[in-house]
């Protein structure tokens, strides 16, 4: 296991700044030391034209590509829009980097989901498992992840591919499981929601961790001693989405029943992640308590519903 230097001070470009990584990951470089320069949703980073503007003005020593359309059950979600922002973005951004930042790094934030459901039970995926994505978000993710590799191999760039697992805090948007759940919890504490909470399929199988875990991975991957490649960033540990609500409630001052429809329920959809290589290159592990981590999710929906 490595312990890693202090990298030297940097210029980060920041796509997707806007974010619940982005928000946090910014403040945390800056605290390294480095200069941010972050973007959202003025830049669209499909658009070859204005993402290679962008970093021919900043000319980063290093670029982190956070910006996505994020996993959701919208079924308004536009497939078509998801792949051109999903994986044409990470085209552009290559393609931009080549042009005016061929010695930076790119830290490519892709997704575990882009390994799809596990096939036996206690199977967790490390780096080298097949991509068997499903939907439109998972092909689009595991497209750019893959697009990412031939071209850093082929123009010899400095690609890190980051594959996260399920990561929450203060700030999750409600179109996420856990996040949603504690929304309800606290519109019942508050009077506004009769006691029933309803979710979609508490019997699946996920990986979670504390957001400020995910960003101290990022930090200590843009650090010129770690080799480009491949890396997840995981627990290592797999809860069902009902032990999360479980988890939650403990943490409410209300009783709620949990009503699901049966027919969705498939405790075969497992995604747990492998984190050895990232160990091994950084010496990362996680360090918050996802108790903890779930009670201020739920305190930070008390504050939302209480300002609305």
């Amino acid at each position: 296991m490595r312990r890693l230097c202090q990298p030297p001070a940097m210029r980060i470009l920041v796509t997707g700044a806007g974010g619940l990584v982005g928000r946090l990951l910014l403040p945390r470089l800056q605290a390294d030391g480095h200069e941010t320069i972050g973007c959202d949703l003025e830049v669209d980073v499909a658009d070859p034209a204005a993402i290679g503007a962008l970093v021919e003005e900043v000319i980063p020593d290093a670029i982190v590509h956070l910006a996505a359309i994020s996993a959701t059950r919208n079924p308004a979600d536009d497939p078509a829009e998801i792949f051109r922002i999903n994986y044409g973005g990470v085209g552009c951004v290559l393609a931009a980097m080549r042009a005016h930042a061929p010695g930076a790094r790119l830290l490519l934030v892709t997704s575990g989901l882009i390994y799809g459901t596990a096939l036996a039970e206690g199977e967790t995926f490390d780096e080298s498992a097949p991509l068997r994505p499903r939907g439109a978000y998972g092909w689009s993710k595991a497209a750019g992840d893959r697009l990412a590799a031939y071209q850093a191999a082929e123009a010899g760039l400095d690609v890190v591919r980051v594959r996260p697992f399920n990561h929450t805090g203060p700030g999750r948007r409600e179109d996420f499981v856990e996040a949603k759940l504690a929304r309800q919890l606290a519109a019942i504490e508050r009077g506004i929601q009769a006691p029933v909470v309803e979710a979609w399929n508490v019997e699946g199988t996920r990986d979670f961790l504390d957001v400020e875990d995910v960003i101290d991975a990022y930090a200590q991957l843009l650090s010129p001693e770690v080799p480009p490649g491949v890396y997840n960033v995981a627990s290592g540990r797999g809860l069902r989405i009902r032990e999360i609500f479980e988890r939650l409630l403990a943490h409410s001052t209300v009783e709620a029943e949990l009503v699901v429809p049966a027919e969705v329920q498939d405790p075969s959809d497992r995604s747990v992640g492998c984190a050895d290589r990232l160990r091994a290159a950084t010496g990362w592990a996680p360090k918050r308590d996802l108790d903890d981590t779930l009670g201020r999710l739920l305190e930070s929906w008390r504050g939302v519903l209480a300002s609305s």
